[in-house]
């Protein structure tokens, strides 16, 4: 059966488009203070994978939803045993601020299309989706049932996908359209460490909130702090130098009588690639530290403004390690918060390779703590390196694809980011960015563009039937 792959996703663009544009206009943002037995994850990640199910059945396909945090999508011949999965998600991060767009209403151009979602993975998922609708409607032969698989929770927890393996068989082996092409078969593993302790204030000057950070895979994009000094022109001069002297940040300054508000802005970028962004909020402890702040205040500013800024592969914590395949360890300061009176607290997200261990990150992170009687402790949703060999069939199976399709060149390679991918043992990452394209993901005007997405669908539909004949 020979099959122009290219010419079937370019009949259907224009369904294909309309639909995204649905599923991107759902704010699908985790908000646990909405969350309720029949949402539990908030009503947004429920309605994203609620779209994505009715859209699948308007089509005719066999879809289950598993406690509306979960569901997937079923083709191939039913009475095969082994099945193959397909690991996307509905939910999306936070979308910040900044945008020139509004990020739940999708703006389509004549080369991409903007929203948030757009890249990260609604625009890869419905690619996916596309691709089954093509290998449906074409009635192409499947040796081996395939599932496309929607989580709800990728961007936190993974407790949608958790859920899913508990109550489910696992697939033999499988891909994640939520990274880059030509694969991803290596992922290293992600950690979070936590700092927190009592906020407090003993100096001249008071620091009465400081607060950067949306999410721990996020390098926040703006901070800000209020405090309190009897120096208020003095410190309103320092801080214009302080922005003269960093061009790649901007900030402003407000005052009222002894009270002062400040904002940095940097630039908000993935925390799998933190060496891409600015971190507002060090560069804005950078800057506090420097006065007379006293008590847990001036520690909190301390260690963000100098062991935790500037340095994204934690050299100044003593756990720069490198692996020769894997690559080096990232660090990501992602949540930082400081309440007078209540609590300062830290979060550290570190991507780090075989040869380190969470325990050793911990025990790096404590060195620099001097004076600040705080215990770092592993919080969150922790991930040990994953790794599938270039020699798997899987992987040579959909290198093959990409160049077939492409003419590009094709080769196995390791990333920070964790994906679906790592859940099956014979897992790895598929497109849909590809090496030429730019990665906006986790930024302020996500977008993506539209020609990488109508060839992910092209790419997606042979992968899967030739996935189903391998062993």
């Amino acid at each position: 059966m020979t099959i122009d792959w290219k010419n079937e996703a370019q009949t259907r663009q224009t369904s294909f488009i309309n639909d995204l544009k649905h599923l991107l206009a759902i704010e699908s943002v985790r908000d646990d203070t909405q969350a309720s037995a029949d949402a539990p994850l908030g009503p947004g990640p429920k309605e994203a994978l609620l779209a994505m199910l009715r859209l699948a059945e308007r089509d005719g396909f066999t879809t289950k939803n598993i406690d509306n945090i979960v569901g997937y999508i079923e083709i191939g011949p039913k009475d095969a045993k082994d099945y193959v999965a397909i690991l996307s998600h509905v939910d999306v991060m936070p979308a910040g601020e900044g945008w020139e767009t509004a990020p739940f209403e999708p703006v389509v151009t004549e080369d991409k299309i903007i929203a948030r979602g757009a890249s990260d993975d609604k625009g890869p998922g419905m690619a996916a989706y596309y691709a089954f609708k093509i290998l449906a409607e074409l009635d192409v032969p499947l040796k081996r049932r395939v599932r496309l698989i929607f989580g709800t929770d990728e961007e936190n927890d993974w407790l949608g996908m958790t859920r899913y393996f508990e109550v489910e068989p696992a697939p033999i082996f499988g891909f994640s359209p939520d990274a880059e092409y030509p694969i991803i078969n290596g992922e290293k593993g992600n950690v979070q460490v936590e700092l927190k302790s009592q906020a407090n204030n003993s100096g001249t000057e008071t620091l009465v909130t400081f607060e950067a950070g949306l999410r721990t895979n996020m390098v926040p994009g703006i901070a800000r702090a209020t405090v309190k000094s009897a120096q208020v022109d003095n410190l309103t001069a320092e801080f214009e130098k302080f922005l003269a002297a960093n061009p790649q940040i901007s900030g402003a300054i407000e005052t009222n009588g002894d009270e002062m508000h400040f904002v940095v802005n940097g630039k908000q970028v993935h925390g799998a690639m933190p060496e891409t962004g600015e971190n507002a909020g060090t560069y804005l402890a950078n800057f506090l530290q420097n006065f007379a702040f006293g008590g847990t205040a001036k520690s909190f500013l301390t260690y963000l403004g100098t062991p935790a800024h500037h340095d994204t592969i934690g050299q100044k914590f003593g756990v720069n390690y490198t692996d020769d395949v894997m690559g080096p360890l990232s660090m990501n300061v992602g949540i930082q918060k400081f309440v007078d009176g209540e609590e300062a607290f830290i979060n550290f997200n570190f991507r780090y390779p075989k040869g380190i261990t969470p325990d050793e990150i911990v025990t790096g992170l404590a060195s620099q703590l001097v004076d600040w009687d705080v215990v770092p402790t592993v919080g969150g949703h922790a991930q040990v390196p994953h790794y599938v060999s270039p020699t798997d069939p899987v992987v040579d199976t959909l290198l093959r694809v990409y160049h077939e399709q492409t003419g590009l060149p094709a080769h196995d390679q390791v990333i920070g980011g964790g994906t679906y991918g790592r859940l099956m043992a014979r897992g790895v990452a598929f497109g849909a960015l590809f090496p030429d394209s730019p990665d906006t993901m986790h930024q302020v005007n996500e977008f993506a563009l539209l020609d990488d997405l109508y060839r992910s669908i092209a790419i997606y539909a042979q992968a899967i039937a030739e996935l189903t004949a391998i062993d």
